[in-house]
């Protein structure tokens, strides 16, 4: 084609884009799916000529030379079988067959194409010979060597918000779990797909939705609501009856106000309205849970991270420290009662949901460590057995992030409100010692819109407090694309120093998988899938993919021969990425 028609091409593809943000916008108060095309759009134009991945390792000045391998053996079964791999979340895998000798034979086997566009952000997990994914209205099983479908289930609703989104299933007894963008929870016969019950924990008429990875475990399977940024929302957590799908137990991670519903019996909780202190026309709204979760089998206990409270960016609706909002929340798995909670963000006016699963982990020094990666750019360590806070270490760009927001008055910030770490949190590699965090480097910018304007708000309808009529700014300007970056940063999981980082031109917000072949997997929003060597950052493979990487990076077992795959064509109305199918991507060594 010549420069001519190129440019000609470009503009009608221009032309298209803002025909379709301006019926965007009039389609937003009624959540209509033309905002997802007008998206598409968008990010057509604004990907076109995207640049090829660079990535850089830098060592620490202060000691990254001497990170001290130690090999030992590991009991973990070679298949991948929850969100996480296991329900601790410390996603290391013992397999050594795909070792840094041999990576850079890694080659594609095979590709499973969901022929959606969609937000595909599932985990993959492979049980008994199959793996099973999700996207939005689907749930698949394939064969985990060849690609080959085993069988396909699409579920027909009509979503409560326009981000399509699932973050996979869990597997239990032969049986898989799935949320639902309209409030359910959902069980499939392992082998068949059959659908087996379905219970609602959830109002999607409210925004309220449940697209997290549920975990599952003794009988029981965990589950949780997202909406926070909805008005009048609540996050909650549930328990529900393996076999027969009903409410074992509910837990609000906000206050419960008498007008709010009951679903099952209620988790003992010290949780009341003194830490928001609201005034009487401004509901309590927040604390969605909307990634995964983890669990500690020994201690029975149950770790759910919690988002952000409500309006976003505004705090004068809401004084106080709004518990549970953005903060680990304990509770017995059997009967959800609080045991402990961790407030890691303070006050929070921009958006820094604690968002991804945290790792429980058994450090080299023998302390027992919560590691945990929330939206605000840090890495947190926890000891356990005293509930310290060991280290909080900065993992991204900072910016201005402390900085007031007042009306009329924008205010750029890094991380920003999409920044930081979203849906996948911290690894664990026990061979260095290593907690290995992917992070967005993306900043925004807020104008406070008004008090009355924040007031005025609908139930029901999107509550950020940024004063703006463009729906895909409602949280936040980012900066323009091309201005964003992704870090990975490995950590010395007893002192919090980070040991080495290496920085891409593309946001980390895949799953990241070290194993005990020295490497480390992962990819970025630009389509880069790539190994590096555990212990030092450097690069060792690097494969070009169709589309963002945003969902499950994972190693497994299958044909007597280790196999990575990926879940990569990541679309979104917020990321501006390539736009693909959402496909499953199978690499291993020719043999």
């Amino acid at each position: 084609m010549t420069a001519r028609g190129r440019k000609f091409l470009t503009t009608i593809v221009v032309l298209l884009a803002l025909i379709g943000a301006g019926v965007g916008v009039l389609a937003y108060e009624n959540w209509d799916r033309t905002v997802i095309l007008t998206g598409l759009l968008i990010n057509y134009v604004r990907s076109f000529g995207a640049p090829p991945g660079t990535l850089v390792t830098e060592r620490a000045p202060d000691g990254g030379d001497s990170v001290q391998i130690i090999e030992g053996q590991s009991a973990e079964s070679d298949d991948w079988q929850s969100y996480n791999k296991t329900l601790t979340s410390a996603r290391y895998s013992p397999l050594a067959q795909i070792n840094a000798q041999n990576v850079h034979g890694l080659k594609l086997l095979c590709i499973y194409d969901t022929g959606q566009y969609t937000g595909f952000e599932s985990g993959l997990i492979v049980v008994n010979g199959a793996m099973i994914a999700a996207t939005e209205h689907d749930i698949f099983s394939i064969d985990p060597a060849t690609c080959r479908q085993n069988w396909r289930v699409h579920e027909d609703y009509t979503p409560a918000t326009p981000q399509a989104v699932n973050r996979g299933a869990a597997y239990l007894d032969g049986r898989l779990f799935r949320g639902t963008e309209d409030g359910r929870a959902l069980a499939y016969d392992f082998a068949t797909g059959k659908r087996l019950w379905e219970t609602s924990v959830a109002n999607p008429k409210i925004g309220e939705t449940t697209p997290s990875s549920p975990i599952a475990w003794d009988g029981l399977v965990f589950i949780g609501t997202a909406g926070g940024d909805i008005k009048g929302a609540k996050g909650r957590m549930y328990a529900l009856d393996a076999k027969t799908g009903k409410i074992v137990w509910e837990f609000y991670l906000v206050p419960k106000s008498d007008k709010d519903p009951v679903r099952g019996p209620q988790g003992a909780s010290p949780l009341d309205h003194s830490s928001w202190k609201n005034g009487p026309n401004t509901p309590i709204t927040g604390g969605g849970t909307w990634t995964s979760y983890t669990l500690d089998p020994q201690s029975g206990l149950l770790y759910v991270p919690g988002g952000n409270p409500g309006p976003d960016f505004a705090t004068a609706p809401r004084p106080g420290k709004n518990l549970y909002s953005g903060s680990v929340v304990v509770l017995d798995a059997k009967t959800g009662n609080y045991r402990n909670h961790f407030k890691l963000v303070p006050k929070d006016w921009h958006d820094y949901d604690v968002s991804t699963a945290p790792a429980v982990v058994k450090t080299r020094s023998g302390k027992t460590l919560l590691s945990v990666a929330p939206k605000d750019g840090h890495l947190y360590g926890f000891d356990l057995a005293t509930n310290a806070m060991l280290y909080k270490t900065e993992v991204t760009r900072f910016e201005n992030d402390d900085a007031p927001f007042t009306a009329g008055k924008p205010v750029h910030f890094c991380p920003g409100s999409i920044g930081g770490a979203e849906w996948n949190g911290p690894a664990y590699d026990p061979r260095t010692n290593l907690v290995l965090i992917g992070e967005v480097e993306w900043c925004s910018s807020v104008t406070l819109a008004s008090d009355q304007s924040i007031e005025n708000v609908k139930l029901g309808k999107p509550w950020s407090g940024n004063d703006t009529i463009n729906p895909f700014h409602t949280w936040g300007t980012q900066d323009n694309y091309g201005r964003w970056a992704g870090w990975v940063y490995a950590v010395d999981a007893d002192s919090g120093r980070w040991m080495w980082r290496a920085k891409t031109n593309y946001p980390v917000m895949s799953g990241m998988t070290p194993t005990a072949g020295g490497l480390v997997f992962f990819g970025d929003m630009g389509g880069h899938f790539y190994a590096l060597d555990a212990a030092s950052g450097e690069k060792l493979w690097e494969q070009k993919t169709e589309g963002g990487i945003g969902g499950g990076v994972i190693t497994y077992s299958a044909g007597g021969a280790q196999k990575v795959a990926a879940a990569a064509g990541f679309t979104s109305i917020l990321w501006p990425t390539q736009v693909a199918t959402g496909k499953i991507l199978i690499f291993g060594l020719e043999w």
